[in-house]
């Protein structure tokens, strides 16, 4: 690991499954939706309305897969950057308290120093052994630039 935060160990973490299923679920609902909105001739059933519909709806699903797909957690020499879906947050080394995947945990938690916890849904236990070994090499930076300095 390198002291100027670069190098393997600061690496972003990334859910590898998630954004399988991502680009899958893009291609076939919004891709899909997408060709019957435009694409379709017009009858009966699928007037301007209900293409229109089909349209909006492939927006709508291609902006929650960005989100999802954008899942990610960002570390440094100061801190984490955890983007989840829904929200972003940046904690410091020193207020990450432990990291914990157990097996009921779809995605490894962070206890932090004052009693709240943080989901980091880029490191899931989806991922199987990868998704493991991403959760050892955070603690690893945990551990190592955790520790409240020393002040003398």
């Amino acid at each position: 690991m390198s002291d100027d935060g670069t190098g393997p160990a600061y690496r972003t973490f990334r859910p590898f499954w998630a954004r399988v299923s991502v680009a899958i679920t893009g291609a076939v609902a919004a891709g899909g939706s997408l060709l019957v909105g435009l694409f379709a001739p017009t009858g009966v059933l699928l007037g301007e309305g209900t293409r229109l519909t089909f349209v909006l709806f492939a927006v709508f699903v291609v902006w929650l897969l960005w989100r999802l797909g954008g899942v990610h957690a960002r570390p440094d020499d100061d801190g984490l950057t955890v983007r989840n879906v829904v929200r972003t947050r940046r904690v410091a080394w020193p207020e990450i308290v432990a990291v914990r995947m157990t097996p009921n945990d779809p995605w490894v938690v962070l206890d932090l120093a004052d009693g709240g916890t943080l989901a980091v849904m880029a490191i899931q236990r989806a991922d199987g052994e990868r998704g493991m070994a991403e959760a050892r090499r955070l603690q690893s930076l945990v551990q190592r630039l955790g520790e409240a300095p020393d002040v003398d």
